[in-house]
């Protein structure tokens, strides 16, 4: 059973994937960002060639609770991602993952242009890892 972690921006969707026991999270890739079909025709080859059974894909949410502007995209992609992959879709809570990538990767002492570069891939791999321990 192999689960897919999504970080959906605006130019880029950060990937990460279970192992197959779903026990911990690896980021794989950071997709740049075309149009929604291009974008759902990566995730459809990356579904596939894992084996996904489940995808989380995070929720940007205001730190009151409330969806705001960035929380309805992500939504909106995951409603048309629903109707093209027959794969079951959850949201999971992803604030403060991308300020936690961050900081464990200037932890790591990344240059900004190598941060910049894998910040989303790192983001899904939080957002996935959160999901896994919760179950």
């Amino acid at each position: 059973m192999r689960i897919l972690g999504l970080d959906v921006g605006d130019k880029t969707i950060g990937v990460a994937v279970s192992d197959p026991l779903g026990l911990t999270a690896q980021g794989i890739t950071t997709i740049n960002r075309k149009n929604i079909d291009a974008d759902i025709i990566e995730l459809s080859r990356i579904c596939t060639e894992y084996s996904v059974e489940t995808i989380i894909c995070g929720l940007p949410k205001n730190m009151n609770g409330t969806v705001g502007e960035q929380g309805e995209k992500v939504l909106q992609f995951c409603d048309i991602l629903k109707d093209k992959i027959n794969i079951p879709i959850k949201m999971w809570d992803e604030r403060l993952t991308t300020a936690a990538a961050q900081r464990a990767m200037l932890e790591a002492n990344l240059s900004r242009a190598k941060r910049k570069k894998i910040v989303d891939k790192i983001a899904a791999t939080y957002i996935l890892q959160g999901y896994l321990d919760s179950i």
